[in-house]
């Protein structure tokens, strides 16, 4: 077990200034995306950047609905209330109402939207998975024959987001219809459930850790988190619960070893939701580091080779299907989407996802390990944040991910949360309702298209 060891967030004049200007350059950002963006939708232009509210994707509809009011409410009960609770509830009934509130406000922004285009439609459009369910018959043969659907232009190629992400992403849904759970209502409550699990899985990590006051800090701010708006509902949200729940699990075998195993078989499976959550190794890295227990990641990788070795004998073998998808990705609106600027609007994307105390937290957290980089390794907090910074800069840098990232990178955004608790003490409260009105801006100023 890491020793606990305290991180220096001592209010200070100078410390709340860098903070402020740190959101002020990403709000200067956002605006160049947003500015830019504009300029290249615009006929004539002769640049494509298909999406027309950058740097999101979605539409620019200024709109209210029947989660507005629960929304708002929602948000000055945590605002006021979450803190205290957050310092003095009991750790297992507060990871419970935490849970519960995050499913709360996840489904009233997504009720923002209208029941049928906020939620129930959400995963039942003809590039989304339910659209290729009810042609999968036989589960073996689909497992076979995958790869050779990837490809555009085949009378038989996969639908976009099922073509584009390994088999396993496809088999949540198609085991939900199995089990008679069939339609968009269902499979988006169940990305809903599952997505919020990562709203728990974080503070359950850092306090394995031995951080348990920063996971108290940290869990009204996930709660509030503005991906929520992207959680529900995309099925990115999903593979962020899956996988923080395995993270969070590896945290726990330091106390019980055995857990390890299916954190393991988690995070096994989460290769096969999406080619990119490879780049989770670099936090289960982090984790590993601070634990200082090695033989953790040994029975985790046992884990991850049993799901692996699974989708090879069913037919699947995932570096096929992955230099595949990436051919895939440039027969489509890859190529047209320039790199030089997706490569920094993608970074204001994921800003708006994470909100203001984010943002400033993180700053703190670069500062930390700029003044002691040695002290950083060892506090779990710094190194979980700089490892999910390290993640994103690799997964901006490949040019895979090309816009939509807001949800696309969700399983690593979470990991960034960590960030808030660097911030004083004092002025929490400030940091957490700048989180709210974030979240709520958005998604009442855009018509999110995930």
């Amino acid at each position: 077990m890491v020793p606990v060891m305290s991180t220096v967030t001592a209010p200070s004049r100078t410390g709340r200034r860098a903070d402020l200007i740190a959101v002020g350059l990403a709000m200067l950002v956002v605006a160049a995306a947003i500015a830019v963006g504009l300029h290249y939708n615009r006929p004539g232009s002769g640049v494509v950047i298909y999406a027309f509210a950058p740097p999101l994707f979605g539409l620019w509809l200024p709109h209210v609905g029947p989660g507005s009011v629960a929304a708002v409410v929602l948000a000055l009960l945590v605002v006021t209330k979450g803190p205290l609770l957050a310092a003095r509830l009991s750790w297992r009934p507060l990871l419970a109402l935490g849970y519960v509130t995050a499913l709360a406000w996840t489904f009233s922004l997504a009720m923002i939207d209208g029941w049928t285009r906020g939620f129930t439609g959400r995963l039942a459009t003809e590039h989304e998975y339910l659209h290729e369910v009810p042609g999968i018959t036989d589960i073996p043969k689909m497992l076979g024959e995958f790869s050779s659907r990837i490809l555009d232009f085949q009378p038989d190629s996969w639908t976009t987001h099922v073509s584009g992400h390994p088999p396993g992403a496809t088999l949540v849904f198609v085991w939900l219809d199995r089990l008679g759970l069939q339609g968009g209502a269902w499979a988006s409550t169940v990305v809903v459930l599952v997505g919020c699990l990562a709203v728990v899985a974080v503070p359950v990590t850092l306090s394995a850790l031995g951080r348990q006051d920063a996971a108290r800090t940290v869990l009204p701010f996930a709660v509030l988190t503005p991906g929520a708006i992207w959680i529900g509902v995309s099925a990115d949200g999903l593979f962020a619960g899956v996988t923080a729940t395995g993270i969070a699990l590896l945290a726990l075998a330091t106390r019980r070893r055995i857990l390890a195993l299916p954190g393991g078989l988690l995070l096994g499976f989460g290769l096969f939701l999406s080619y990119g959550l490879v780049l989770l190794g670099v936090i289960v890295l982090a984790v590993v580091v601070l634990t200082r227990e090695w033989r953790i990641l040994l029975t985790a990788t046992v884990g991850v080779a049993v799901v692996v070795a699974s989708f090879a004998l069913a037919g699947f073998w995932w570096l096929d299907g992955y230099h595949l998808v990436v051919e895939r990705y440039y027969q489509g609106i890859a190529t047209l989407r320039p790199y030089s600027y997706w490569v920094w609007a993608d970074i204001a994307a994921v800003l708006i996802a994470l909100g203001p105390a984010v943002i400033a937290g993180t700053r703190r957290a670069g500062a930390e390990f700029l003044a002691e980089p040695k002290r950083s390794f060892g506090e779990p907090v710094t190194l979980i944040v700089l490892a999910a910074v390290l993640t994103i800069a690799f997964a901006d840098l490949s040019g895979l991910s090309k816009a939509e990232v807001e949800r696309i990178w969700l399983p690593f955004e979470v990991w960034l949360l960590p960030a808030v608790a660097l911030l004083p003490s004092k002025g929490r409260r400030w940091w957490l309702a700048a989180s709210a009105a974030t979240a709520l801006m958005v998604n009442h100023l855009v018509l999110t298209s995930w």
